[in-house]
């Protein structure tokens, strides 16, 4: 029962990042833009959050919640930056959405591990945040509801970033099926012509959703370097997280709320080999896990071809105005 809960536990730590950049594929998804890049764009806001907050440390002499803060912040702009340029190339160029965006994930694995070497010859070897800005990401002190057999471990034992990825993913459910901009961002993704039509701003939406969705990216890219590697630059931190983002959002069927418990089970499926050892089998194979079930996945989304599941229809596609 211990090895259950302490299970779950770290497999909700380790889905966090999975759920916040799947969100943010999910919310470009629905505009109608395929972005492969969430890889290159978690990278960007890995290197970007811990050089946030290094450098805090740097002019303040002192970390703590101002350096998470910053770190928050250049993360999510330096995951914004790189959907906006997705953006700019698709939207505005009308470049291939699938060239883009897998371009885009091998510019930003580039730009991480560059500024990642350049920042630690900066720092004198290897860049590190001190103990207090570490301090930031720990666990939340709950007081006794901790202490709760089962519960306690299961809902309180958690840092902020994992209360505030399950925020945004309720949020931005409620926002794609209850308000009158998410609606119209949906119709954007499904039929571009049909909300041109209707007066709704095609590449605003577009452009909004890029930066929103690249921004969550970010944001999952900083909990990798802040939270998983303890504020110390690892040049393969992101390690696939990114292309599991992607197979999770089909995996979701395009639902936030779905990608809560599809992340955590992907968390689970990438830390079961710490909690349950299967004798006899090889290290390696048992990491592979998480990627043999996105396989699996993959193979049986596409064989159950559910309507209300699918895809947005004009995914992928560039919307041409002159051919409307």
């Amino acid at each position: 029962m211990n090895t259950l809960v302490s299970l779950l536990n770290a497999a909700v730590l380790a889905g966090t990042p999975l759920l916040l950049a799947t969100c943010g594929e999910i919310l470009t998804e629905k505009s109608g833009s395929l972005n492969l890049g969430v890889e290159g764009m978690m990278y960007m806001g890995a290197i970007a959050g811990l050089a946030g907050a290094w450098y805090v440390e740097q002019w303040f002499g002192h970390g703590g919640l101002l350096a998470a803060v910053f770190a928050f912040v250049f993360a999510f702009l330096c995951g914004a930056l790189g959907g906006l340029i997705y953006a700019i190339l698709t939207v505005s160029l009308r470049a291939n959405q699938n060239v883009t965006g897998l371009t885009l994930a091998i510019f930003g694995t580039g730009f991480g591990k560059f500024f990642g070497e350049v920042l630690g010859h900066k720092a004198g070897g290897y860049v590190t945040v001190n103990a207090e800005t570490k301090a930031m990401y720990g666990r939340i002190n709950f007081g006794k509801l901790s202490e709760i057999p089962v519960l306690g471990t299961l809902f309180f034992k958690y840092n902020w970033l994992v209360y505030f990825a399950l925020a945004v993913a309720i949020l931005l459910g409620w926002f794609l099926n209850r308000t009158r901009k998410g609606l119209s961002l949906r119709a954007v993704g499904e039929s571009p012509g049909t909300a041109d039509s209707a007066g709704i701003s095609v590449t605003r939406y577009r452009y909004l959703a890029a930066l929103g969705g690249g921004g969550l990216c970010g944001l999952g890219g900083m909990y990798m370097s802040m939270v998983d590697q303890k504020g110390i630059w690892v040049h393969d931190c992101i390690s696939g997280y990114g292309w599991l983002a992607i197979a999770l959002v089909i995996f979701a069927t395009w639902n936030p709320l779905r990608a809560i418990y599809c992340s955590i089970i992907f968390g689970g499926l990438s830390v079961m080999y710490m909690y349950v050892p299967i004798s006899g089998l090889p290290l390696p194979i048992y990491r592979m896990f998480p990627y043999i079930a996105t396989i699996i996945v993959l193979i049986i989304t596409s064989m159950m071809q559910i309507k209300e599941h699918a895809q947005p229809a004009g995914t992928g596609l560039n919307y041409f105005r002159e051919e409307r």
